[in-house]
């Protein structure tokens, strides 16, 4: 049964138009909690109420940790996102990979171009099973489709508005 909860292969069919093609949109607002900082003591709640989580600042920054942060929850998305993108493609391809792990690091450090704040990503696969040269193919193949992983290539398009 639980593979009728699976996104439909159809969703590799490529789209061909010159303009993005939105097809859902996650809106999540971030409040400063008690410190008034969103980083350090933040609720960060989704529109239809589905998360709802504490932030915390982490003992490594000089919180108390005991909460999520931004770096989890980057984490989580795109570990998620690139296991599905795998998935997706290995079903088209008709390769089992029922123990496919996917670990997403993310971290947290200073810019060495302007001193300030950066991200660096590390994404890590297993594929139990697989032949190597099938795994590799596929994660290649995965990253050319990930929108996490080509966002941390290439950068995203960002729009930001003060109302």
């Amino acid at each position: 049964m639980a593979s009728q909860n699976r996104p439909p292969i159809t969703l590799l069919d490529k789209h061909h138009g010159p303009d993005f093609l939105p097809l859902y949109t996650a809106t999540v607002h971030a409040t400063g909690g008690e410190s008034k900082h969103g980083r350090a003591s933040g609720v960060v709640r989704s529109d239809d109420g589905v998360l709802d989580l504490q932030l915390r600042m982490p003992e490594q920054l000089g919180g108390e940790g005991g909460g999520t942060n931004p770096e989890q929850l980057f984490a989580a998305g795109y570990a998620a996102c690139f296991h599905g993108a795998l998935s997706l493609l290995a079903e088209r391809g008709r390769i089992d990979i029922p123990d496919a792990e996917v670990v997403a690091s993310i971290t947290f450090g200073r810019d060495p171009m302007d001193g300030l704040f950066a991200l660096m990503a590390e994404i890590r696969i297993r594929l139990p099973g697989v032949d190597r040269a099938i795994a590799e193919e596929l994660v290649r193949n995965t990253e050319r489709i990930c929108p996490y992983t080509k966002m941390a290539k290439s950068g995203i398009s960002c729009v930001i508005f003060l109302e």
